[in-house]
């Protein structure tokens, strides 16, 4: 494997997005040719309340609901809160940029900055997950807790 170093970007809104929003913001950015991986992180909306004296009781929430993303549809697992972003150059982030300033023009504002954030290498969580990964694009980007493995959608490929 070759230890190629691509910029990553780390996209902060002031607040949790919507389904809306988060549907919106990633359409957009499916469109961008350049954009390796993708992480959405924030916590966690169970399909059954885990605790409490509602326990096992369904967790009626309007956040956690299906999505269409690059044609494909999935369920939105999570309440976003940071967006991650590995880019195959150092041109792209102009396009992103432009992407999280026209969906969050006028609702609020956000934080975007370049840095490290998702690692590029096996790890034994993907080892122990998972056995020899092929392909490249989840490494490192295992979940111990999560029962599914990482969503891989088809972008401007």
């Amino acid at each position: 494997m070759t230890e190629a170093t691509y910029p990553q970007l780390r996209i902060v809104p002031t607040r949790f997005l919507n389904p809306e929003t988060t549907e919106k913001l990633l359409g957009e950015l499916c469109g961008i040719d350049g954009i390796r991986r993708l992480v959405l992180n924030g916590p966690n909306l169970p399909a059954l309340i885990p605790y409490g004296p509602a326990r096992g009781m369904p967790n009626e929430t309007s956040y956690r609901r299906s999505i269409l993303v690059c044609g494909e549809e999935f369920v939105l697992h999570i309440h976003v809160g940071t967006i991650l972003v590995e880019l195959e150059s150092k041109e792209v982030i102009s396009q992103v940029k432009l992407v999280c300033d026209e969906v969050f023009a006028d609702k609020f504002p956000y934080g975007i900055s370049e840095g490290t954030y998702m690692r590029s290498n096996m790890t034994t969580t993907d080892y122990a997950k998972y056995g020899i990964i092929e392909d490249e694009r989840i490494l490192g980007m295992s979940d111990p807790k999560s029962k599914q493995r990482p969503i891989i959608l088809q972008g401007n490929r």
